[in-house]
């Protein structure tokens, strides 16, 4: 029995005796969020793939999440539990083109049998033990951080979730401490606990993996329009990461400029120092590989402009530095928080420059609540990449162009049932990739239990 179910065992018991305690039963709720996923992935320049690899990628489920959230027990420590049980179930997998590898944790949505074909379904249960002290809260169990440092992704039929601790006190008005360790995580498309890595060593086979990445962070409210942060994060034996940020909001004519300003300097931790095996991707002429120790800084700043349901944007990004931009990647899907995280790319490679522009239109403006819709143009160029000794990219481009449709029903019998189509295209001329069109099909509902 691990740890995690040891605590929140004890922590059960506990409230077994308080159960009927002011606050405890009284707060409690629970969802049922329903998810309809499909995605259709057409990789292209099948010339120059690579033995086996499939040129169209294809998946289709139906996904059931069920969260509950209890209130605190009375007295100076309040005692709770939260819990998130998720069940994945297999319509289509796209007649073997479901995207699994030999070094792969599965497919694009589903986990994979030992023959590669897509499990019919998959399914796992998360418990988290808390308590509260005024206004300091402790959890311990299943946990789904978005924060600078660390951050689960939900872009596929099922989120990902992380296990570990959390603290954060709102002790001082205005100001957010938090602080946390995290030891294992589980995919969006696994039942399993895995423990963690980086790009360049997380194969499931070969790869090197860490369970322990210690954060901390600092949200400061200056005022209600600026926000100033900063968090640190460490995932030993691969990285140390250093993250400040600025966020501003200012009214402007008729509408308001928001100004997101964001700086990552990440360095080497342990055996990612001087183990080849614990290297990550980057652009090293002294490897042969191509691999080295994490160096990297990154700057980056975003401006949006809204006015009148309109959102115009423009931002840039430098990834400086002999290795690309690292975060906690298992390779089975991951975020990180940078504002190039797009639907196919990440635009942190070694030595790019990323600019971007967007655009948003929010159409309750001229009568039609709930339909919004939205672009965005990224191109990222001066990528720099050595493998076999030799220099494969020099100065080597990307670009990506991402189209959001999404309506929510605003009244009616269907009131909150959702509706999103994600239309992404990339293009390339990095040695080794393949160009890709991607469409994804969501539909959602959330049904309230309690």
């Amino acid at each position: 029995m691990n740890k995690s179910t040891v605590a929140v065992a004890v922590a059960l018991g506990l409230l077994a005796q308080q159960a009927s305690a002011d606050g405890f039963i009284e707060d409690s709720k629970a969802t049922l969020k329903l998810r309809n996923f499909y995605i259709n992935t057409d990789n292209r320049d099948a010339g120059t793939k690579a033995a086996g690899a499939q040129s169209k990628n294809e998946e289709w489920g139906q996904g059931f999440q069920v969260d509950y959230t209890s209130g605190f027990t009375a007295g100076t420590v309040g005692f709770g539990v939260d819990a998130i049980a998720l069940l994945g179930v297999r319509l289509d997998s796209g007649g073997g083109t479901n995207g699994a590898t030999a070094t792969s944790y599965g497919g694009t949505v589903f986990p994979s049998k030992s023959n590669g074909d897509a499990v019919n379904d998959f399914s796992s249960l998360g418990v988290t033990a808390k308590a509260k002290i005024s206004q300091t809260e402790l959890r311990y169990g299943t946990l789904m951080p978005k924060l600078p440092v660390i951050s689960y992704n939900d872009g596929r039929l099922l989120p990902q979730t992380f296990e570990g601790g959390q603290i954060t006190s709102n002790e001082i008005k205005d100001l957010t401490l938090i602080g946390g360790q995290i030891e294992h995580v589980k995919g969006r498309n696994s039942s399993n606990n895995e423990q963690l890595s980086i790009s360049g060593a997380n194969n499931p086979v070969t790869g090197e993996f860490s369970n322990k990445f210690r954060y901390a962070g600092a949200d400061y409210k200056v005022t209600k329009d600026l926000l100033l942060q900063y968090y640190y994060g460490n995932l030993e034996d691969f990285y140390k990461q250093n993250f400040l940020g600025l966020v501003h909001n200012w009214a402007i004519g008729p509408g308001v400029l928001k100004t997101d300003l964001r700086y990552f300097n990440s360095t080497d931790d342990g055996k990612n120092s001087n183990q080849s095996s614990y290297y990550t991707t980057g652009s090293y002429s002294g490897n042969a590989s191509g691999k080295g120790p994490v160096d990297n800084n990154l700057y980056s700043g975003l401006l949006l402009y809204t006015v009148a349901g309109h959102t115009f944007g423009g931002g840039y990004q430098v990834s400086n530095g002999s290795s690309d931009f690292p975060w906690l990647n298992q390779g089975d899907g991951s975020s990180n928080y940078t504002i190039t995280d797009s639907q196919i790319q990440k635009f942190g490679r070694a030595g790019e420059r990323t600019w971007q522009a967007r655009y948003s239109y929010d159409f309750a403006k001229v009568g039609v609540p709930g339909l919004t819709a939205g672009a965005v143009y990224l191109h990222g160029d001066n990528i720099d990449t050595y493998s076999g000794g030799k220099q494969n990219n020099n100065g080597a481009s990307e670009w990506e162009r991402d189209i959001t449709v999404a309506y929510v029903v605003q009244e009616g019998a269907l009131k909150n049932l959702g509706l999103m189509w994600k239309n992404a295209m990339w293009r390339n001329d990095i040695a080794g990739q393949r160009n890709q069109d991607e469409n994804r099909l969501i539909v959602s509902y959330s049904i309230p239990l309690l």
